[in-house]
């Protein structure tokens, strides 16, 4: 018991030392942690902005320049302000802000709990430091400090948040927001924002226009309705009204009728002192998405590739060209110039008029079209890889192309103008741009191999998966898939450069505001798609005036007199786009025209003479006469040729080598491609002497048949599936149709028996005279089956009878002078008989009367 009391005291003991002790430690700790907090408020404070400056700054401008360093746009030049009173401010608009960016903003003290814990939490999930602003710290990066995304400038902002609380009232701190907040563009504060947008001052705004404003401080360079993507705004404005709805502040009604206002919203007229404007969003869109929303709003000044000298005469050009097509209902057009060795856009026309209210901000250089016949040189390209050559010969004739399914119609192509040719050699089919042999070449190299060919060309929505293999056919030679004109203007720039692709580029290089360089380009990125020597097979073809004669005539747009230019249109069998793609060895320009709601053209719009023709005629005519002042800026001609491309001469006709009395013409031909021979389509026929047609085995043997030439063609389908011969059967229609009997060779075999005896004489001759009384009596008889025996007939009296199997006869008759009648009898084993009869005469004609006795 004594020592149980004295383990009980002794126990105790030990307790209390262990609180005292670990009391001690914490209050230690806690003390270390004030200290070392303070020392580490201090370490970050001590450089940290006075909040008396929120209302004293300016902000960096962002400048967007031409490769020259010649201004485009200086986003934030014209950066002004119309500050307002709080009591200016409709209650819709603060609530509006409040509910999209801090609905918490009047119950913190400048920092949102939930806002950090979320950061932290996307720091620890390797999304980087996001989150957790009130409108209190937005301010303070707006302002006082930039928004870079690091932990130090994080808590910078803390710090400042907690001062600002301290020295302002919520309202004052609401309206400095208000008034220093980005609204996209030069607006800054929502008093200039209110007058730039709606043409009104910032008291009268409805709630709809106020949720509008209020929900583009987050990233105005995207959501403003003037330079963000197109309609973002509307989503953004119902996101604002959502969360007023949410938070409260308006009810269900109110949200709905709001929703619907938003798409009637009237905005008043931008005008933006800028140029280029389509390119210079297209570049902004690019910057946000490779270093986030807010670099636009950082002040950098970013260099890019335009040519600011041909960006204003592509503009003048589409611009006078698209007023001259009101008549054709033609309301826009869009070109694209790319330097043909770098990639590099040097123009950028996005439509007939950027500051149209209806379709001017829409940027066509990169909506999804329908190419038409511009996308064939593509499906040429391959097949000139594939070892097909430009004298290969094509029927350009109606053909049916099976669907694959017995439940589908079968495809049946037409060309432009209605009309069917013939055969046709490659060099003309792609050049007059005919529709049928360009089928039936992809149906020769298949589709897939064609989408990936375009896709590595840089056709980016031409990726050769299994959903694309379903959805493209046939069609997808003559245009049935959607491109971009700066994707397919992409694509001809590899035949422009020796079959090397550069990847599309629009920045040289980008710098803050401070001078440090965030991004140089370090060259050009080149890729071989397909060789020189395919390259300029198909670049010799599209400068050819002559290969595209027939359709286009001699003196089309196509043709720039004095200048060596590739060129190929398009145009959608509905008229609803026409395009013009081309290029030389320095610049490749495409252009596009149409009407925005996609509604057809008038029908009278013809490739090659109206439409986007004119455009690309008129754009490099202007542009290869450009110069810097002391030489040309752009050159013309297409790449020298490949030393293993060799010139031959051909039969013009079809494309072998030459052929007595046909023309001949030149062509290039990859080495180890070349003809060896004439055109396998000439035929020599052995036609039946007796009936006229295709001589039977016996009439050949007996040589009995004259050997005439045809023109015989042929064409295998390899895409039937139930064994059928479309092509043929097309092929022979066409044939039927020709007034030129080369073209109609007998089909039928002559119908002379196998069983038949064909007796030939040829000696003596008939009506000859045998100058000897000793007559030669020479014969050649046919018979399938054997001859079992010939009777030589004079005067229809037997003078010999041969026995057994012969072809042939051989034999001497003494005859006196006077005219005979020869007879040849020949009987088969099958007991079946002919004879040949013809008359002479020995030492007398064959006509003379015998005196009678």
């Amino acid at each position: 018991m004594y020592h149980s009391r004295r383990l009980r005291i002794r126990n105790s003991y030990l307790r209390q030392r262990l609180i005292t002790k670990g009391l001690i430690f914490v209050t230690g700790a806690i003390v270390v942690g004030f200290i070392f907090s303070f020392l580490l408020f201090a370490w970050y404070a001590k450089d940290l902005p006075s909040p008396s400056k929120l209302s004293q700054t300016t902000g960096n401008s962002t400048v967007f320049l031409d490769r020259d360093g010649k201004v485009l746009f200086d986003l934030y030049k014209d950066k002004n302000r119309m500050p307002v009173s709080i009591d200016q401010i409709p209650p819709s608009l603060k609530e509006a802000t409040i509910a999209i960016e801090d609905k918490d903003f009047y119950k913190h003290q400048g920092i949102s709990q939930f806002g950090i814990l979320r950061a932290l939490f996307n720091i620890l999930l390797g999304r980087g430091l996001q989150g957790g602003s009130t409108i209190t710290q937005q301010l303070i990066k707006n302002v006082l400090l930039t928004s870079h995304r690091t932990i130090s400038r994080k808590i910078q902002e803390m710090i400042l948040a907690f001062e600002v609380e301290r020295r302002y009232k919520k309202d004052e701190i609401l309206l400095m927001y208000l008034n220093e907040s980005p609204y996209g563009g030069s607006f800054w504060g929502v008093g200039t924002a209110a007058k730039g947008y709606f043409g009104k001052e910032v008291k009268d705004l409805n709630l709809v226009e106020s949720a509008i404003l209020a929900g583009l401080p987050q990233s105005p360079s995207v959501y403003s309705p003037f330079i963000g993507e197109k309609n973002t705004w509307k989503e953004r404005t119902k996101s604002v009204l959502r969360r007023m709805r949410e938070d409260g502040y308006i009810t269900k009604l109110q949200e709905q009728e709001g929703q619907k206002t938003v798409d009637k919203i009237k905005f008043t007229s931008p005008k933006l002192a800028i140029n280029a404007p389509h390119f210079v969003f297209y570049v902004k869109s690019l910057l946000e998405k490779e270093y986030g929303e807010k670099i636009i709003d950082q002040g950098v000044k970013v260099k890019t590739t335009l040519d600011l000298d041909v960006q204003e005469i592509i503009e003048k050009i589409v611009k006078d060209e698209i007023s001259k097509l009101k008549d054709y209902h033609v309301t826009n057009g869009a070109v694209v110039v790319l330097d043909s060795k770098t990639g590099e856009i040097l123009a950028m026309v996005g439509s007939y008029d950027f500051n149209d209210d209806k379709f001017g901000k829409f940027n066509a250089v990169l909506g999804l079209r329908q190419p038409g016949s511009a996308i064939k040189p593509i499906t040429y390209a391959l097949a000139f890889k594939k070892g097909y050559t430009p004298s290969t010969v094509l029927l350009d004739v109606k053909t049916e192309f099976s669907s694959g399914s017995s439940n589908d119609k079968p495809y049946i192509p037409v060309n432009y103008d209605g009309k069917f040719r013939g055969p046709m050699q490659i060099r003309f089919t792609l050049g007059n741009s005919e529709n049928i042999p360009a089928v039936k070449m992809l149906a020769m190299v298949g589709v897939h191999d064609f989408l990936q060919i375009a896709y590595d060309m840089g056709l980016t929505t031409f990726y050769p998966s299994d959903e694309s293999l379903n959805r493209f056919g046939l069609s997808v030679t003559l245009g049935g898939g959607e491109t971009t004109l700066l994707d397919l203007t992409s694509a001809f720039s590899v035949f422009a450069n020796n079959g090397y692709k550069n990847e599309i580029s629009s920045i040289l290089e980008i710098g803050d505001f401070q001078g440090k360089k965030i991004y140089k380009k370090d060259g050009s990125h080149q890729k071989s798609i397909i060789s020189p020597e395919v390259a300029f097979l198909i670049s010799h073809i599209l400068s050819d005036n002559n290969a595209r004669l027939e359709v286009f005539g001699p003196n089309s747009y196509l043709n720039i007199p004095g200048r060596t230019v590739a060129v190929k249109t398009g145009t959608t069998d509905d008229k609803r786009d026409n395009w013009a793609v081309g290029y030389t060895k320095s610049i490749t320009v495409g252009v596009w025209v149409g009407n925005n709601d996609n509604s057809p053209m008038n029908t009278k719009i013809a490739s090659g003479a109206t439409g986007a023709s004119p455009i690309f005629y008129q754009a490099m005519r202007e542009l290869l006469n450009l110069t810097d002042g002391k030489q040309k800026k752009y050159s013309d001609g297409i790449n020298d040729k490949p030393d293993k491309v060799k010139a031959l001469t051909i039969d013009a006709y079809l494309g072998g080598l030459p052929k007595d009395g046909y023309p001949n013409r030149a062509e290039y031909f990859i080495e180890g491609t070349e003809p060896k021979d004439i055109s396998p389509f000439y035929k020599k026929i052995k036609i039946s002497k007796n009936n006229g047609k295709l001589a039977n085995d016996i009439e050949i043997k007996n040589g009995q048949y004259d050997e005439k030439e045809f023109v015989v063609f042929t064409e295998n389908d390899p895409v039937s599936t139930d064994g059928r011969n479309r092509w043929q059967e097309g092929i022979d229609a066409w044939a039927k149709e020709q007034s030129d009997d080369k073209f109609k060779p007998p089909t039928e075999t002559s119908d002379a028996s196998a069983e038949d005896i064909v007796i030939s004489i040829k000696n003596p001759s008939g009506q000859q005279t045998v100058n000897s009384n000793n007559v030669e009596i020479k014969a050649k008889i046919t018979s399938t089956p054997n001859i079992k025996n010939v009777k030589i007939k004079i005067n229809g009296s037997e003078v010999k009878s041969l026995d057994g199997d012969r072809d042939e006869i051989d034999e001497t008759i003494n005859l006196s002078d006077g005219a005979y009648e020869l007879q040849i009898v020949a009987t088969n084993e099958k007991d079946k008989s002919s004879e040949s009869t013809l008359k002479f005469g020995v030492n007398k004609p064959w006509d003379y009367l015998t005196p009678t006795p």
